[in-house]
């Protein structure tokens, strides 16, 4: 929970907004066919989205690699904001050497669609080992995210990234709110102090409890359920 002269304070105190305009969108268009591309995992297009909404504000890219050490090492990016999982583009090594540095890489979806440009800046080979123990406490090919880092590629493509569409889920797209609406809506209601709820599960009786003891001092609940 975070109080602000003019509402909720974003992570950094700017809400990142990298969502193509339309004269952006026509401009990549229009060099899509030539830009040399990577193909997106779902993990990698969830981050590009959430990088875009900015849902993970300050950040307007994926990690460079000065960046990523200060994560991974100190639970902080470099301006000492805490941040404590590093959000990063994994290629394979044959991908990376067909990339140059100073370039524009199109970013496609699982599926092949144009989902969005990567400013290239940098490109880094990461210690896989290094990192699972660093931020999930061990290197057990059990736990879901060493597997997913087990299975990345051993190098890292950095830069500000751009999303050509926002898109939601069709199943339930009244529960998709992005950062910029929440604080229209917290506004709207008047809210000047939120707490937020976040949970792995659907929500039980102790989690009832937990969050009207929270709204006995607070404005507001925001639900955030990762079901």
């Amino acid at each position: 929970m975070s109080q602000h002269p003019d509402g909720i304070a974003p992570h950094g105190g700017i809400l990142v907004n990298r969502i193509a305009t339309l004269d952006q969108r026509q401009e990549f268009f229009d060099k899509a066919e030539i830009l040399p591309r990577v193909q997106l995992a779902e993990r990698s297009l969830s981050d590009l989205q959430t990088i875009a909404i900015g849902a993970l504000s300050p950040l307007e890219g994926f990690m460079g690699e000065t960046e990523y050490r200060s994560v991974v090492k100190e639970m902080r990016l470099t301006n000492g904001l805490p941040w404590s999982v590093p959000i990063t583009l994994p290629v394979s090594e044959a991908i990376a050497d067909t990339l140059k540095e100073g370039t524009l890489v199109r970013l496609d979806s699982p599926t092949g669609e144009f989902a969005g440009i990567l400013e290239l800046t940098e490109k880094y080979r990461y210690n896989k080992e290094e990192e699972a123990l660093n931020v999930y406490g061990t290197d057990d090919l059990k736990h879901p995210g060493v597997q997913v880092l087990d299975k990345s590629g051993p190098i890292n493509l950095a830069g500000p990234v751009w999303l050509m569409e926002r898109q939601l889920d069709p199943r339930f797209p009244q529960y998709q709110i992005d950062p910029a609406k929440s604080r229209m809506l917290f506004k709207e209601k008047g809210w000047k102090t939120v707490v937020g709820f976040q949970t792995r599960n659907p929500i039980h009786r102790a989690h009832e409890y937990i969050q009207k003891c929270a709204l006995e001092t607070v404005d507001g609940l925001f639900l955030h359920p990762l079901v």
